[in-house]
């Protein structure tokens, strides 16, 4: 006899709605989650009746058909059918088929003993087709009451069926204190391309290969997600409806996911519905099942011929049977013209889930330098500007935004770009950088082109969207743009260039930038080498940058910040990020190379010290190499711009980078080589040029833009 004080011990029963589109492997999740054991109730489509019955009894021929139908309606057996009780359950209403399946969770769990004590009843676990979302109130989480198509005695005959088992719920909740509900809702999500399969395989013929949006079911995926997003479920807890839980998370997967990778993927489900994982959910019983709706002999084929997620591949307790991924189960259609459309419609809907799922946010397979993968958290929801000249733009969340694959810049990295910095509510050298990216694209032909006020519209709306004001980058690149067809030959560019405007929170010194004060390390870059303008010329700010990446990977994997490149020649021309500078010391006398003499301290003077950087035959003449070559003139220090060789960098008393980026940053490093005396430690005229640069871009207001007040 079971203690009063132990059975009055709480505990709750989980109730998923699993909303999909058809083939979506919904019915394998449901027999995975059928075989979790005796204190877990699958139920199959148990809104199908009532969906069927509305579709064919409406006021408008819907063109919905299915060689079942009037056997599901009445609940009777086709001949030589000789499973009628499944056709008989389906008379039951879905808030009937609950309220069963909660008594006898609760029955099971009074009558274990070893369940006295514990949180979990159970799990009822719902398969719904996403098109059934409308006969189903996601404020108490019951079938509606009421139907619009409410006009034979059968459907009223359904509508008070379902309002009497509401009610008997919600009163088995109430007797049964210490028993609460919570329910979860899990979508189910598949490629569009693949669930339109239904219609292009032998399934098609079940519904006469009749596609409406309606059956598809992906649109109204989203629906579901908003509504129960919104809170909407809160309503039900908040008005003591029997002891229902008001959780509003809804959880995405993608079926996908589910095939490649079982374990995992039924680890992260679980995990977020608050239940147990149980290995049995890998592996089912070969052919029908018991929670089988009655129409499944025309659907459910494939999955009745599997006998697990394929789970040989992770479960070392496998069998090679084969499951829901075996190659039997693979199909290449080709896609009819009258489906597009409905692909069209569905895309944007999956897009958008495909970011909510549970993968999404772990897709990452390799750690970042920093070890995390924003430095700023808030550019994980950073908003970009993606558009062309011919049709506008638009201001997308970054894992939403793309270019076509037809672009120029994907075809052969036909692009210029330019790095701009927000500092203060300005940006910084903006008619400067503008004015070279529309060199480059004049000098690469670019036609139809966005125009400068164009581009610096798009710069304010996007940085309002942000809301970004200082400390933040911008990544703006100009595309010869979207092409009619896969072509070198710009003659196909026809709807004009294509703009895209990546701002980021970023700081000038960081994990993704440089390291300001305590200086970095170059190497010299072993094979990559400048080109002269005779074979291509660097002042075209282009996207072929080949040449920058294979030296940075060098730099990489030697353990340095960055590679210095030579020219043709074996001159130095830049590093494969920034302009180079060095300053060498022409008198014995020069005070700010003298021992023990402090880079900070404000009396220090730069004289018969000499500022040299390379000639811009070889290199991008940078707009901060600009900048600085001007302020070193302005406080007394001498420049040269000229051929430098390799070794007039080693021997330097300062060597210091310049970039949009990482503004100047000392190097203290080169290929083994200790810059300057002291080495490690920023020289006096790169500290004087630093702070410079500071106050330039705090009080040269004319060298900056200022950006509109933001709403």
């Amino acid at each position: 006899m079971t203690h009063p004080a132990m059975a009055a011990t709480p505990y709750t029963i989980t109730v998923v709605h699993c909303w999909s589109a058809p083939r979506s492997r919904s019915t394998a999740l449901l027999y995975s989650f059928e075989s979790r054991g005796d204190d877990t109730v699958a139920l199959d489509e148990p809104l199908y009746r009532r969906w069927l019955q509305e579709k064919l009894h409406g006021s408008v021929d819907q063109g919905i058909s299915r060689p079942y139908s009037e056997n599901l309606l009445t609940g009777i057996a086709p001949e030589n059918d000789h499973t009628e009780w499944r056709w008989s359950r389906e008379k039951q209403c879905f808030n009937e088929r609950i309220y069963n399946a909660i008594a006898t969770l609760a029955e099971r769990h009074s009558k274990n003993a070893h369940n006295e004590g514990q949180q979990s009843g159970g799990v009822i676990f719902n398969k719904q087709m996403a098109k059934f979302a409308h006969l189903f109130d996601f404020e108490c989480n019951f079938e509606t009451p009421s139907s619009s198509f409410a006009s034979t005695k059968s459907n009223n005959d359904v509508n008070d069926e379902s309002t009497k088992w509401k009610l008997k719920c919600q009163s088995l909740l109430q007797a049964k204190s210490n028993m609460r509900l919570i329910h979860k809702h899990v979508l189910l999500i598949r490629d569009p391309l693949s669930v339109l399969g239904s219609w292009m395989g032998k399934s098609g013929d079940v519904h006469r290969n009749n596609v409406h949006v309606d059956e598809v079911g992906i649109v109204q995926l989203l629906d579901v997600y908003s509504k129960v997003l919104g809170g909407c479920m809160n309503s039900c807890s908040n008005s003591g409806a029997g002891g229902s839980s008001g959780d509003t998370g809804v959880v995405v997967i993608d079926s996908d996911d589910l095939a490649s990778h079982p374990v995992r993927s039924l680890q992260m489900l679980c995990d977020a519905l608050g239940i147990d994982y149980r290995d049995s959910m890998l592996r089912w019983t070969r052919g029908e099942h018991e929670c089988d709706g009655p129409w499944a002999k025309w659907w459910y084929q494939d999955v009745w011929e599997s006998s697990g997620w394929d789970a040989a591949i992770e479960d070392r307790n496998g069998s090679s049977t084969g499951g829901v991924n075996h190659p039997r189960t693979r199909r290449y259609h080709t896609v009819p013209l009258e489906l597009m459309p409905i692909i069209r419609m569905s895309l944007p809907a999956y897009t958008f889930l495909k970011t909510c799922t549970l993968s999404y946010h772990r897709r990452a397979i390799a750690s970042p330098p920093s070890g995390n993968l924003y430095e700023d958290p808030r550019n994980e929801h950073v908003l970009v500007y993606v558009g062309s000249s011919s049709s506008g733009g638009r201001i997308l969340p970054r894992d939403m935004a793309g270019v076509s694959p037809f672009d120029s810049s994907v075809q052969g990295g036909d692009a210029t770009w330019e790095g701009i910095r927000i500092y203060n509510g300005r940006i910084f050298h903006l008619d400067q950088h503008l004015n070279r990216l529309f060199r480059s694209a004049k000098a690469l032909g670019f036609e139809n082109t966005h125009t400068r006020t164009d581009i610096i519209e798009a710069i304010f709306r996007v940085l309002a969207a942000n809301g970004m004001r200082d400390g933040a980058h911008m990544r703006l690149t100009l595309t010869r743009g979207e092409k009619c067809t896969s072509s070198m030959n710009p003659r196909f560019n026809v709807y004009g260039t294509t703009l895209i405007i990546l701002p980021e929170w970023k700081p000038t010194e960081g994990a993704t930038t440089y390291d300001n004060t305590n200086g970095i390390s170059l190497i010299t870059a072993g094979s990559c080498r400048r080109s002269p303008p005779s074979a291509l010329d660097n002042k075209i700010h282009h996207n072929n940058m080949i040449q920058n990446i294979l030296p940075k990977i060098q730099a990489n994997n030697a353990g340095a910040a960055d590679a210095i490149m030579l020219d043709v020649e074996g001159f130095v021309a830049e590093t494969n990020a920034t302009n180079l500078f060095l300053v060498r010391c022409d008198s014995v006398d020069c005070r700010c190379h003298r021992a023990n003499l402090d880079s900070s301290d404000e009396t220090s003077e730069c004289y018969h010290s000499t500022l040299v950087t390379p000639s811009a035959d070889h290199c991008l003449p940078g707009i901060t190499r600009d900048t600085v070559l001007l302020l070193a003139r302005e406080i007394g220090i001498a420049t040269e711009v000229r051929r430098v060789s390799l070794s007039e960098f080693y021997c330097a008393d300062e060597v210091f980078t310049t970039g949009t980026m990482g503004e100047l940053t000392p190097v203290t490093v080169i290929d083994g080589r200790v810059v300057g005396e002291k080495g490690k430690r920023k020289g006096v005229v790169t500290d004087r040029l630093q702070r410079a640069f500071k106050e330039a871009v705090e009080k040269r207001l004319d060298w900056s833009t200022e950006i509109p007040p933001f709403c």
